[in-house]
């Protein structure tokens, strides 16, 4: 799935939807924007429209208006972006590394401290699938 790139109006807006913890309108979002920049009712609408149809904001309709939220939280799509960045930028090893290269100590103490929830993640679920396969196999 190709990961959809935020033009400068549609970054402001999904700042502003991520950074809520309920859906949202037009109006919301709008009057939010409005403070800092001159901008028509219209224009929102239509790039939180443009949103909806690229797969970033879902909608359902609330009386006459629409109300939005994000389809992915900001570190699920920043995840997202970076995955895709690994695979389509040679070869993903490299990238890796001097990704690595790249990131200070406490990003790097993240880092690791990902990798290990990771590895227990999966060491708990292999753990799981052992013991339910042993309770499906026949005594004898």
């Amino acid at each position: 799935m190709r990961i959809p790139r935020f033009g400068e109006l549609e970054a402001v807006i999904m700042d502003r939807v991520w950074d809520r913890d309920e859906p949202t309108t037009v109006r919301g979002i709008l009057d939010e924007i409005v403070a800092q920049r001159e901008i028509a009712y219209t224009t929102v609408m239509s790039t939180m429209d443009n949103l909806h149809r690229k797969g970033c904001l879902e909608r359902e309709r609330v009386g006459k208006a629409y109300v939005y939220q994000p389809t992915l939280t900001r570190e699920q799509y920043s995840a997202a972006l970076m995955r895709e960045a690994l695979h389509g930028g040679g070869r993903s090893d490299l990238v890796l590394a001097y990704f690595v290269e790249q990131i200070d100590a406490d990003e790097s103490a993240g880092l690791r401290a990902a990798l290990r929830l990771r590895r227990n993640q999966a060491h708990a679920k292999s753990a799981e699938g052992a013991a339910a396969q042993q309770r499906t196999q026949p005594t004898t």
